[in-house]
């Protein structure tokens, strides 16, 4: 079984020869247009280039990797109200890459953690383009990668946060996944999830494809599938256990991150949230509820557009647990940053336009996130 599921698709047969890098040369180039753009922005919206490097590199949760990077666990700090906010909260194959980097380059690590994000998302919107040409055509695929570059928090895309790493390893085990590497898919799953909590969507996407596309042939595994399903959950588990081991809890990460004040309570949380705008400002409320719809109807699009079970298994996943986690729910645009295939219909959608027009109404999305993301990390920007 080299493809559980996209076989049929009227692209499947594009996918080795999709492979070689000039076949995405556009995609990667209109991608990277996309973010020099947003960085131009970013530095001349403030008072200098250093400015918006400081900001790239040396705030928020980036500064939280660069202490891992530099004495890797072990740093905390206690509140005022007696909480405790710990290092071992932020997975640590982000910070391992900056202390290797800064270990065999001039670069600091807060430097080589951008660096590894610049570089992650190309690999991304590489993989994002063979996944849209492979579904729906060539020019699907390059408007998926542009969209999602385009996203209005794009911005962290160019960051020295996780959310670019991760996105990239998802991305490519899934497309793994729809051409049938297994060994390949679980590796990248496995990487995944020593990178972000959520590694575990990528995890169950791995997982059930592969019993699904099984069950519907009625055969055994492969040894090749075998061996990658195997690999998949190493990366996330072992981080829980790892923490569980070093804290002397089996649910140590679990109350590190209540420490943080995150956690999964069903949404709860973010409804009160919403029924507080709602009452207090209306209009951040309404405009809560709509982003909330808008998704929701996104991920219904993909169902009715019958995507790989892959694609909507991870994408369900990643959908429901930034919106069901309590915590600091401006970081909510954030965390549903990798949920790429919610881009797909947009993406097919377009790729039926005549490309002037598509690229008009791209250019002016672009020009829009790159403005949104330099007033955005000006301002309260990602917790």
């Amino acid at each position: 079984m080299t493809d559980l599921a996209a076989s049929g698709s009227p692209h499947a047969d594009t996918g080795t020869r999709a492979g070689a890098p000039r076949r995405a040369a556009p995609a990667l180039l209109a991608f990277a247009g996309v973010r020099l753009l947003g960085l131009l922005v970013l530095a001349a919206w403030g008072t200098s280039v250093e400015s918006a490097h400081q900001l790239l590199t040396r705030r928020w949760d980036s500064l939280w990797y660069t202490r891992v990077a530099d004495g890797w666990y072990g740093y905390e700090v206690r509140l005022p109200d007696g909480g405790v906010h710990s290092d071992l909260a932020f997975f640590p194959l982000l910070p391992g890459l900056e202390r290797l980097f800064a270990e065999i380059s001039p670069l600091s690590p807060a430097d080589a953690g951008m660096l590894v994000s610049w570089i992650s998302s190309l690999a991304t919107a590489w993989a994002l383009y063979l996944t849209g040409e492979r579904l729906y055509g060539r020019s699907a695929g390059i408007c998926l990668a542009v969209l999602w570059a385009a996203l209005p928090v794009g911005i962290v895309q160019s960051m020295a946060y996780s959310e670019s790493l991760f996105t990239a390893l998802a991305a490519w085990s899934l497309y793994a996944v729809l051409t049938g590497r297994w060994v390949w898919a679980g590796t990248l799953a496995a990487l995944a999830g020593l990178t972000r909590p959520v590694g575990a969507a990528v995890v169950a996407a791995v997982w059930i494809a592969a019993l699904a596309g099984l069950w519907r042939e009625r055969r055994r595994p492969t040894v090749r599938m075998t061996l990658g399903l195997a690999l998949a959950p190493l990366g996330w588990f072992g981080y829980f256990v790892w923490v569980g081991v070093r804290t002397g809890s089996v649910t140590g990460y679990l109350d590190i991150q209540g420490q943080w004040g995150n956690g999964f309570d069903g949404g709860w949380a973010f409804l009160g949230f919403i029924g507080k705008n709602l009452t207090g400002t209306v209009i951040g409320g309404l405009g809560l509820i709509a982003g909330v719809a808008l998704v929701i109807w996104l991920y219904v699009l993909c169902v009715r557009q019958r995507q790989p079970l892959p694609l909507l298994v991870y994408a369900g996943i990643v959908l429901v647990l930034a919106l069901c986690a309590k915590g600091y729910f401006g970081s909510k645009p954030r965390l549903l940053m990798p949920a790429f295939p919610l881009l797909l219909p947009l993406a097919a959608a377009l790729a039926r336009w005549r490309p002037s027009r598509a690229a008009l109404l791209l250019g002016r999305i672009a020009v829009l996130s790159a403005a949104y993301g330099a007033w955005w990390l000006h301002g309260s920007g990602p917790p």
